[in-house]
């Protein structure tokens, strides 16, 4: 697999699969989607000031955010859809990138980064456990 997680600007065909997965081998993991409607079976993440919901129960990976005033998470990713890839090595992956906050490990066994790419928050995922 190349490691070289440079995403540079490429024209591309409507069937060719975006350059973070098939050229860097990142998977897809979830879709990230801002709310302020209160959902079933939200999970409260204190330290980052939100509640998550939907993902168990998505089989296409749609995870539902709403956010607590104050919280410490970046305005834009708490005002626009983000999408989620499963990276091998998050300090590779980040190199080069623009972040959006710093890295953070929201439970245990996992390791996150938001990037800005093309105006769109986009979530980096590395499973440590």
């Amino acid at each position: 697999m190349n490691t070289d997680h440079t995403l540079l600007p490429v024209l591309r065909h409507e069937r060719d699969l975006p350059a973070a997965t098939e050229r860097y081998g990142w998977r897809f993991h979830h879709l990230g989607i801002p709310t302020t409607e209160v959902r079933e079976g939200e999970r409260h993440l204190p330290e980052l000031g939100m509640y998550v919901s939907g993902f168990p129960e998505s089989v296409f990976g749609i995870e539902w955010m709403r956010f607590e005033e104050g919280s410490p998470i970046h305005e834009l990713i708490q005002r626009v859809p983000h999408l989620a890839f499963v990276v091998d090595d998050l300090d590779e992956a980040l190199k080069g990138k623009e972040l959006l906050g710093t890295p953070t490990e929201p439970m245990g066994g996992v390791r996150v980064a938001m990037i800005l790419e093309n105006g769109a928050p986009v979530e980096l995922m590395e499973f440590t456990s």
